[in-house]
């Protein structure tokens, strides 16, 4: 009998916002709460540097997202290509392909080019219908968020 893999609500959440809203900021948030719940899991702070490479590509900074995105792929590739239900090595090569691309723009050995999105696969049909029935319910933010949020104290001031 097949042991099936529990996955953590906001490891769910992260891809919602990886695939679903290309909110990387988000999933910066919500991985990060993950990764520090983890003791500082490898895995998850791939997973987060991902996230954050795409966010600083899309916002312009080239060398934040190169190095963000090349640190992500270092870090993930001790692990298996499927991983906690995605195929962690298709994510792995794609984030190492972006960040040469990068890494190639910085030197003039290659042109500026279009930002484009990255998708994590989902293969674990349990974990697919866990997103697909989260995503129902987990609202987009709109507009996204572009910073750290600002908390306000008790007295309604901003902190």
């Amino acid at each position: 009998m097949a042991v099936r893999m529990v996955y953590e609500p906001l490891y769910v959440a992260y891809l919602i916002y990886f695939n679903r809203d290309r909110d990387y900021f988000e999933c910066h948030e919500v991985l990060e709460e993950l990764w520090l719940a983890r003791e500082r899991d490898p895995l998850y702070k791939g997973l987060l540097q991902a996230a954050v490479g795409l966010y600083h590509y899309r916002s312009g900074n080239v060398r934040g997202a190169r190095m963000m995105l090349a640190s992500s792929a270092g870090r993930l590739e001790k692990y298996p290509a499927v991983t906690l239900g995605i195929d962690l090595g298709k994510l792995r090569a794609e984030c190492a392909a972006y960040a040469q691309r990068l890494e190639a723009v910085e030197r003039g050995a290659e042109a500026p080019f279009a930002y484009y999105d990255l998708d994590i696969e989902i293969v674990d049909g349990a974990l697919a219908k866990e997103v697909s029935l989260r995503s129902r319910t987990l609202a987009p933010n709109v507009p996204q968020q572009r910073g750290p949020r600002r908390r306000k104290n008790p007295a309604g001031k901003q902190e």
